[in-house]
């Protein structure tokens, strides 16, 4: 099983492929991540030399982006939150609406994003 574990770098390479290259060369930050990224299955490069995103790769960034919802949720009720991202994350029952607007984290949620946060601090030693 190949460590998966992406780095900030790697995911902000991502983000860069996912909102489309404006220019020939993919950049830097790209470039640097292409060779792992590629063979992670999370980029690819297309016949006509453009570097795109698989489906894995569209599924990594959505799920950082519920994670980081939670933890900005877990701080704040009315911090911003994607269409996409509250409906997944309503459909599991992590978040609630609040009747005065926003969402609050349910039981589950916070349990998840508690995990989540044992998991990245067991990684890191």
């Amino acid at each position: 099983m190949k460590n998966e574990q992406l780095t900030t770098d790697e995911y902000d390479a991502l983000e860069l492929v996912r909102r489309g290259v404006k220019r020939d060369k993919a950049g830097a930050c790209v470039g640097r991540n292409v060779k792992r990224l590629s063979g992670l299955k999370m980029m690819e490069s297309t016949r006509d030399g453009r570097i795109v995103l698989t489906e894995k790769g569209q599924q990594v960034l959505f799920l950082r982006r519920c994670v980081q919802t939670l933890g900005a949720l877990a701080t704040d009720a009315q911090a911003p939150v994607d269409g996409d991202v509250v409906r997944f994350l309503s459909l599991k029952s992590h978040i609630a609406p609040l009747e005065s607007g926003g969402y609050a984290l349910t039981d589950k949620g916070r349990e998840t994003l508690d995990d989540i946060t044992r998991q990245q601090q067991a990684g890191r030693r």
